[in-house]
């Protein structure tokens, strides 16, 4: 054996979690640390991205310490076809459940939909980015995030019962203003 760790037949190498395959060139391969990361200054424990989602966690765990966010996405733009606009905005539906619902004009729409993160900050930054990551695959328009509402469950349901909030017309769907 080299001093690289590769094999008598050069198949597979393995070094500090880099394996490389005689097929398929190098793959990265998660690596156990061995000391436990120093804490941030005026960080408590908890906060941060590792100690949230440990390498080891379930699906059931990571949901266990999620929670629910409405989210209200408000972008603007140039004009577009309405055919088009509503075309492309069906398909985020189906590209991002789940999509509660969506509202458009020719210039400006307004998307509803529930998120899962563990706290408001990753909600809204996953809302930010929505439009942008969705751009291509659905076709939508060039346009800019104008306005963002993101409040948990429990808020959401009591503006609902205390006739502040409003209610989605249709549930579901893309529909014009």
């Amino acid at each position: 054996m080299g001093s690289n760790g590769s094999g008598s037949d050069g198949s597979e190498n393995k070094t500090r979690g880099v394996r490389q395959t005689g097929r398929s060139g190098v793959v990265l391969t998660s690596i156990q640390g061995g000391a436990e990361p120093s804490p941030v200054p005026g960080r408590t424990q908890g906060q941060g991205p590792a100690e949230r989602i440990a390498p080891g966690s379930s699906a059931a765990e990571i949901g266990q310490r999620a929670r629910i966010w409405h989210v209200v996405l408000n972008v603007a733009g140039q004009v577009t076809p309405l055919p088009q606009l509503k075309q492309g905005l069906e398909q985020l539906a189906h590209e991002h459940p789940p999509f509660l619902t969506a509202r458009y004009a020719s210039d400006h729409a307004e998307i509803r939909y529930w998120e899962q993160a563990d706290d408001l900050q990753d909600a809204a930054a996953m809302a930010l980015r929505l439009w942008g990551e969705h751009r291509v695959s659905a076709a939508l328009p060039p346009w800019e995030v104008v306005g963002l509402e993101v409040v948990d469950r429990p808020t959401y349901h009591k503006r609902i019962a205390e006739g502040y909030g409003e209610p989605p017309a249709f549930l579901g769907g893309v529909h014009p203003y």
